[in-house]
């Protein structure tokens, strides 16, 4: 009977394990002992958009500034790359904490221009920080060009990308921040509701620990995650997907086949009794 259920088990848990991702290139990782648990085109380079706003997060707590210094948005903040919009004002005054919020939760472009242009030495320096992270982290494949991820040559592999998901979750404030569903933000004396870019961190069927959304037509839709499934921290990465809701799709896929995994586990530990 047991060798029954077993089976029965590994045939439904083959059948979602094949189930096909819409998004181009993934992997899932065990954080603990560093195992690939999933992977496709892992090691392709391509466009990552907004994931890059980890980076810049890293970069910016790295260098312990005064966070609640006062910052003011300016005309070189505006993206005239991609022409991204931004419910920051030129003018506006936030703090570089605040800054931090809306770059990482929103994904605001201004934010985070705004977090690298002064960083000490300005640009210029930042990108020196960044290469010095990424040798740092062993990205071997990760270029990274300027701080918002609007550039299509800010390059990374879904490999490089679990690395700096992992890093990143030893910062606090990244991971306070990152899964916020929200938060309300005085922008130049006016109160704005902000909501994150990943729904599935109001999801209760998830436990987030880390999270960063990017888009570009380049990138397409992508998401990094570091979350708790079947009793481990797993870094989760998608990228290159159509649509949002494709995105989405393929992150459920992979959460049923690590809880699939695990139910196999188990059964397979009771029939070795």
């Amino acid at each position: 009977m047991k060798s029954f259920f077993l089976a029965v088990l590994m045939l439904a848990a083959s059948s979602a394990w094949s189930s096909p991702l819409g998004s181009r290139h993934a992997i899932v990782l065990d954080e603990q002992t560093g195992e690939i648990i999933f992977e496709k085109n892992a090691s392709d380079i391509v466009p990552i958009a907004s994931i890059t706003k980890l980076m810049t997060a890293m970069i910016v707590l790295d260098a312990r500034l005064d966070m609640y210094e006062p910052i003011m948005i300016t005309d070189a903040d505006v993206d005239t790359l991609k022409n991204s919009s931004s419910r920051i004002p030129v003018g506006a005054v936030l703090s570089r904490h605040t800054l931090l919020e809306l770059a990482l939760m929103s994904s605001d472009n201004r934010a985070a221009h705004a977090l690298a242009r002064t960083y000490p030495g300005g640009l210029s320096q930042f990108r020196v920080a960044v290469r010095n992270k990424a040798y740092e982290l062993n990205l071997r494949r990760t270029n990274i060009e300027e701080p918002t991820g609007l550039s299509p040559y800010n390059t990374s592999t879904a490999s490089d990308l679990a690395k700096m998901a992992i890093a990143a979750g030893h910062y606090p404030e990244i991971e306070r921040i990152t899964t916020a569903a929200g938060d309300l933000v005085d922008v130049d004396g006016r109160l704005q509701q902000y909501h994150n870019t990943n729904r599935l961190v109001s999801d209760r069927n998830w436990t987030i620990m880390l999270s960063k959304t990017g888009f570009t037509r380049e990138a397409g839709r992508c998401i990094v995650m570091r979350v708790r499934e079947a009793g481990r921290d797993v870094i989760m990465v998608l990228l290159n997907a159509k649509e949002t809701a494709i995105r989405t799709a393929d992150a459920n896929v992979l959460q049923r086949m690590l809880m699939d995994r695990e139910r196999m586990q188990i059964l397979a530990d009771f029939k070795m009794r």
